[in-house]
Protein backbone atom coordinates (compact mmCIF):
# COMPACT_ATOMS: atom_id res chain seq x y z
CA UNK A 1 0.00 0.00 0.00
CA UNK A 2 2.83 2.36 0.89
CA UNK A 3 4.56 1.82 -2.47
CA UNK A 4 1.34 2.49 -4.36
CA UNK A 5 0.98 5.86 -2.61
CA UNK A 6 4.59 6.74 -3.39
CA UNK A 7 4.11 5.87 -7.06
CA UNK A 8 0.89 7.88 -7.29
CA UNK A 9 2.50 10.86 -5.58
CA UNK A 10 5.51 10.69 -7.92
CA UNK A 11 3.30 10.52 -11.00
CA UNK A 12 1.31 13.55 -9.83
CA UNK A 13 4.52 15.50 -9.30
CA UNK A 14 5.78 14.57 -12.75
CA UNK A 15 2.48 15.53 -14.35
CA UNK A 16 2.65 18.99 -12.79
CA UNK A 17 6.28 19.51 -13.75
CA UNK A 18 5.49 20.03 -17.44
CA UNK A 19 3.58 23.23 -16.69
CA UNK A 20 6.02 24.61 -14.14
CA UNK A 21 7.20 28.17 -14.56
CA UNK A 22 10.50 28.89 -12.91
CA UNK A 23 11.29 32.46 -13.81
CA UNK A 24 12.26 35.15 -11.35
CA UNK A 25 11.07 38.70 -11.95
CA UNK A 26 14.19 39.69 -13.89
CA UNK A 27 13.99 36.61 -16.12
CA UNK A 28 10.28 37.21 -16.69
CA UNK A 29 10.93 40.78 -17.86
CA UNK A 30 13.73 39.60 -20.15
CA UNK A 31 11.57 36.79 -21.53
CA UNK A 32 8.70 39.18 -22.27
CA UNK A 33 11.03 41.30 -24.37
CA UNK A 34 12.35 38.29 -26.34
CA UNK A 35 9.02 36.91 -27.54
CA UNK A 36 7.06 33.72 -26.89
CA UNK A 37 9.30 30.98 -28.32
CA UNK A 38 12.57 32.20 -26.73
CA UNK A 39 10.71 32.77 -23.45
CA UNK A 40 9.53 29.14 -23.42
CA UNK A 41 13.09 28.00 -24.16
CA UNK A 42 14.43 30.16 -21.32
CA UNK A 43 11.84 28.72 -18.93
CA UNK A 44 12.67 25.16 -20.00
CA UNK A 45 16.36 25.84 -19.40
CA UNK A 46 15.67 27.20 -15.93
CA UNK A 47 13.55 24.15 -15.04
CA UNK A 48 16.26 21.82 -16.41
CA UNK A 49 19.01 23.52 -14.41
CA UNK A 50 16.89 23.35 -11.24
CA UNK A 51 15.87 19.71 -11.74
CA UNK A 52 19.41 18.35 -11.99
CA UNK A 53 20.58 19.17 -8.43
CA UNK A 54 17.18 18.25 -7.00
CA UNK A 55 17.39 14.84 -8.66
CA UNK A 56 20.88 14.33 -7.22
CA UNK A 57 19.67 15.25 -3.73
CA UNK A 58 16.77 12.83 -4.11
CA UNK A 59 19.07 9.98 -5.15
CA UNK A 60 21.44 10.66 -2.26
CA UNK A 61 18.51 10.89 0.18
CA UNK A 62 16.98 7.63 -1.00
CA UNK A 63 20.31 5.80 -0.77
CA UNK A 64 20.93 7.23 2.71
CA UNK A 65 17.44 6.22 3.85
CA UNK A 66 17.84 2.66 2.56
CA UNK A 67 21.25 2.31 4.20
CA UNK A 68 19.95 3.56 7.58
CA UNK A 69 16.42 2.15 7.54
CA UNK A 70 17.11 -0.10 10.53
CA UNK A 71 18.55 2.73 12.59
CA UNK A 72 15.60 5.06 11.90
CA UNK A 73 12.92 2.52 12.86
Amino acid sequence: MKRVLVVIFTLLLLAGASSAEAQCSICTKTAQQMGERPAKALNSGIVYLAATPLALFAIIGIRWYRANKDILS
